[in-house]
């Protein structure tokens, strides 16, 4: 049994070092930032910096676990699809889900819980949550997002 369980302690360690060597994931790049929204405070700009700038940003902080794989994997694909659907730095450019922005971030989905476990800073009171979506919804009338699909997605 010793034995038995042994190799698949080995054989899992194995399969660990093999999919390191998967590169998607590790490509932690920033494109450039284009353009911002007029935010209506220097608040909701700091609210969504904390707990939306990540995934929905130019202005990814990559932390040691997002070079190892599968977390790098799992990290890259959030940040491609937060980026997708909304990004704060690319106002310039259409944006996919704007109309579901103020539900889900009142509903508790964004940030997401599995964010806020690593991400204390993002960890939205109700009070910071409802100031958030107050200050959204200024900026976005001020600053009204281009609609439209995104960006397409590499294939």
């Amino acid at each position: 049994m010793r034995r038995i369980i042994t190799l698949i302690l080995l054989g899992l360690l194995g399969v660990f070092v093999l999919i390191q060597f998967v590169p998607y994931g590790r490509d932690h790049t920033n494109p450039p930032v284009s353009a911002e929204p007029s935010w209506d405070s220097p608040r909701t700009r700091e609210l969504a910096a904390a707990s939306c700038f990540d995934c929905h940003s130019n202005l990814t902080e990559w932390p040691w676990y997002t070079s190892v794989a599968p977390m790098s994997w799992l990290v890259q694909r959030d940040v491609d699809e937060g980026r997708a659907t909304l990004n704060f730095t690319e106002w310039d450019r259409p944006q996919a889900e704007v109309d579901e922005v103020f539900e889900v971030i009142s509903d508790g989905g964004m940030p997401p819980w599995n964010y806020t476990l690593t991400h204390r800073d993002a960890r939205l009171s109700d009070a910071e949550r409802r100031e958030l979506i107050d200050g959204l919804r200024a900026t976005f009338q001020a600053s009204p997002p281009i609609q439209g699909v995104g960006e397409p997605e590499d294939e």
